[in-house]
């Protein structure tokens, strides 16, 4: 008899731990992901300062560069590229595609890749289009994802940083897209912010490709 109810207790543990051993797992499961991009850089000071607060947070963003700002800035993007951060296209000047023709438009797209190839040794297949503004039926002959946004707190033109973060952390939801710059020293310190909070609510943080192909 004693046996038989220690058996039992026993049992009845096991069923508790495996409980607890799959709840844990659940909720990494269905951890909220969100995507943080950066438009405008590299910046030769504060894209540095950013990577290394990624760095140390193990997070992964998305890098909407600029062709033009990458001469001089070569190593940033190697940096970007080796510790895991996904390069996207912010065409070479920062220019409207749709006031251009398709010849000028491919041409803005074409050259940053071309530059991003020579450092990476990889083709970029994902775009966004400065302003948001992104002809559909435009064929540049190579792929081409365009990458929008959902949140954006507009932080280019405020140096507010605790409005930027809160602007961010209230609106943002679960596969959501954020829109910041990786170009002005207000903008990497709420980004930094940012982070902290989001991922003290339990969100991770993954590239715009991880978000899209899941």
């Amino acid at each position: 008899m004693y046996l038989f109810l220690l058996n039992i207790a026993l049992l009845f543990v096991l069923q508790f731990w495996n409980s607890k051993q799959k709840e844990t797992l659940g909720n990494e499961v269905v951890k909220p992901k969100v995507a943080l991009t950066f438009d405008d850089g590299p910046h030769p000071y504060y894209t540095a300062q950013l990577l290394d607060a990624l760095k140390e947070r193990n997070v992964k963003a998305t890098f909407f560069v600029i062709g033009k700002q990458i001469d001089g800035n070569e190593e940033i993007i190697k940096r970007m590229y080796k510790e895991g951060h996904l390069i996207g296209n912010h065409t070479y000047n920062h220019v409207k595609l749709k006031g251009l023709s398709d010849k000028q438009a491919c041409e803005e797209l074409l050259k940053t890749c071309k530059v991003l190839h020579r450092i990476t040794g990889e083709y970029t297949e994902y775009i966004r289009p400065p302003f948001g503004e992104w002809n559909h039926k435009l064929d540049c002959k190579i792929n081409m994802i365009p990458v929008m946004w959902d949140v954006d707190p507009k932080d280019w033109r405020s140096s507010n940083v605790s409005k930027v973060v809160k602007q961010v952390v209230t609106e943002v939801e679960e596969n959501d897209i954020i829109l910041l710059h990786d170009y002005y020293k207000t903008s990497v310190q709420a980004a930094i912010e940012i982070v902290d909070q989001l991922q003290e609510d339990g969100y991770q943080f993954v590239t715009v490709d991880q978000l899209i192909l899941d």
